[in-house]
């Protein structure tokens, strides 16, 4: 089954999800933002405020994570002269991660600000998710490093409990 991985889906589409959201940029920005929906949401604001908020300040912090990988990778790198410009398409793809988890989460926010979904109930869905999708980055990432299934399952709870204790805070902050 050259190129074809399993379930019948291509191996080069596995590589690039792999390398987008398996990733400790997708695990931290997903985490990040969690808590950062977590944190704006209250009885006073709707998922809309929630949403543009958390989004924003999602992209401030990756706007700093670009701007501190382009300044540290910059100049010369492993004996090699690595340009400015280099550096920041580097740090951008690499840092991509960050944003791309996010993109699940926002769209359970969006429902809410359609009033597909309550406000408490967008929220709550919202960092639901973020927890599911923590637990799949976490056995993914046990998984390409061809860990027995015991540790894959250990690696997603104990990553998913990231996003639970997000949820915890929620409910203890409201």
């Amino acid at each position: 089954m050259d190129g074809v991985a399993s379930y019948g889906i291509p191996m080069g589409f596995r590589l690039w999800v792999r390398d987008r959201f398996v990733t400790p940029d997708a695990v931290y920005g997903l985490i990040l933002y969690a808590a950062i929906v977590g944190a704006v949401s209250d009885d006073d604001s709707d998922s809309l405020e929630v949403l543009v908020f958390s989004v924003v300040s999602l992209l401030i912090f990756w706007g700093a994570h670009v701007f501190a990988a382009t300044i540290a990778t910059h100049g010369v790198e492993g004996g090699m002269e690595t340009t400015l410009g280099r550096a920041i398409v580097r740090s951008i793809g690499h840092s991509a991660g960050m944003l791309y988890a996010a993109i699940l989460p926002s769209l359970v926010l969006l429902l809410g600000s359609f009033h597909v979904l309550g406000t408490d109930d967008a929220v709550s869905l919202a960092l639901l998710v973020a927890m599911v999708i923590l637990g799949v980055l976490g056995y993914q990432a046990f998984a390409q490093r061809g860990s027995p299934v015991v540790v894959r399952i250990l690696g997603a709870v104990g990553t998913a409990l990231f996003g639970l204790l997000m949820i915890v805070l929620n409910i203890a902050v409201h």
